[in-house]
């Protein structure tokens, strides 16, 4: 099949173009602008990229398929209507590319990336498809020669009820991306039951209020009972937590923090579930290598640590900066500084209150503009929100020779040499912070 993406920079879609082209398919792909991303699926999987839109790159393909940004006047949607080619969502497009498979699938509000990854090194010789780059094997996608097939599972368009999962892992859950389900809680909860109930193993975190109530036969982590002596410990400047697990012993995955030894349980139960040994599972486990844009360092000086973490919601911000603080004290550096980006309007004028709550203990706060995602601007105060900080409103900022610089105006307003920098968001903060754009 000749398949076409529109769309196909994104991080998700990327991740299908690249499993469908290992699948046999002739893949090609349209998007705004050029990324690494398009770049590689050049490169390496020898796709054909369109850079920006337009409508000539769908003549000649079978099918398409398209992120759920894309409108129905894409120039590119609209001349494949007309061609009669078929098109699909990416939403829809899982019901044939995964129908075949058998799904390990990883759902929840926060941490499924995380897990996921860390499923995929657990299980060394399945398909990976993940909504993010593991640095074990560098991609959001891994290829071998069979059916099974490690997936992160997104609730956001409730499109994790067409992943056809033999496991389901739920991490927790927590209403987010109410947009999409009209405000409406019920429908939202009602999504994550189905998606369980698809599933003929289950692994949960039970400590969750809403998977807690549940009635339906599940393997049950309790965090606070079942994964104990837990320690932060850094190894060549790196971090990672070590914790003992009910009466399998003692376990060490790269990264720091509850949450990380949380995500590496269920990972755990989940490969026992599947057949794997007990000692295979804690040496597979240190092959994990963490995940491009979670706690991802990515400049380790003395005396300047650089972070980039893709966090854009409040949970996911707080128990990273909890992180922070144990890295901080460890490397024994002085000062916390942060960037955010806050990703949607729509976002942060749903979780305003708990954004302001989840920067305490930073010594300065850097805001910069909203992120819109496609949305449409609305007027928020974060300035007022946010006074409360030793806060710096700011337009970009970029790193040179190690020094993290803050831009206003057109002026580095501040520079950052040393301490410890973490850049927050799920926009193009991560190409800011790394000196790229």
């Amino acid at each position: 099949m000749k398949t076409h993406f529109i769309g196909i920079g994104g991080i998700g879609l990327s991740a299908l173009a690249k499993f469908l082209h290992n699948d046999g398919d002739k893949i090609s792909g349209s998007d705004i602008k050029q990324t690494e991303i398009t770049n590689d699926l050049a490169t390496n999987f020898d796709a054909k990229i369109t850079i920006p839109h337009h409508e000539d790159s769908v003549e000649g393909v079978d099918r398409v398929i398209y992120s759920a940004a894309v409108r129905p006047n894409n120039p590119e949607y609209q001349k494949a209507k007309a061609l009669g080619i078929e098109l699909f969502s990416r939403k829809d497009a899982l019901r044939f590319i995964l129908k075949e498979k058998e799904v390990y699938a990883v759902g929840g509000a926060h941490g499924k990336s995380t897990t996921s990854a860390m499923l995929s090194a657990l299980l060394p010789h399945s398909n990976a498809l993940i909504g993010a780059i593991s640095k074990a094997f560098g991609s959001n996608v891994r290829n071998y020669p069979n059916d099974k097939v490690v997936f992160e599972a997104d609730e956001s368009d409730e499109s994790f009820l067409n992943s056809n999962p033999y496991l389901a892992i739920v991490t927790n859950v927590e209403p987010e991306h109410m947009e999409y389900y009209a405000y409406d809680e019920t429908r939202f909860y009602t999504a994550y039951t189905n998606f369980l109930a698809l599933a003929k193993v289950r692994v949960i975190n039970a400590e969750d209020s809403f998977l807690a109530s549940l009635e339906m036969p599940s393997i049950k982590l309790y965090p606070s009972r079942d994964i104990y002596n837990i320690a932060f410990v850094l190894v060549d400047g790196e971090p990672h937590t070590r914790f003992e697990l009910l009466d399998f012993g003692l376990f060490e995955v790269f990264g720091f923090g509850e949450h990380i030894a949380l995500d590496a349980a269920l990972a755990i139960l989940s490969a026992r579930e599947l057949g794997e040994e007990i000692e295979d599972i804690r040496t597979n486990l240190l092959a994990y290598r963490g995940i491009k844009k979670r706690f991802d360092i990515i400049q380790n000086r003395e005396a300047c640590v650089v972070v980039d973490d893709y966090g854009h919601h409040p949970t996911e911000i707080k128990v990273t900066m909890a992180s922070l603080q144990t890295y901080k004290a460890l490397r024994g550096l002085t000062q916390l500084n942060v960037i955010w980006q806050p990703h949607k309007y729509s976002r942060t004028m749903d979780n305003l209150h708990a954004f302001v709550e989840c920067f305490e203990g930073v010594d300065e706060l850097v805001v910069l503009p909203i992120w819109a995602a496609g949305e449409l601007e609305v007027e928020i105060d974060l300035k007022g929100a946010f006074s409360r900080y030793t806060l710096l409103m700011a337009d970009h900022v970029t790193k040179e020779d190690g020094i993290v610089k803050v831009f206003k105006d057109g002026h580095v307003v501040r520079e950052y040499s040393e301490g410890l920098v973490c850049a927050f968001g799920a926009g193009d903060i991560t190409y800011q912070i790394r000196g790229e754009g």
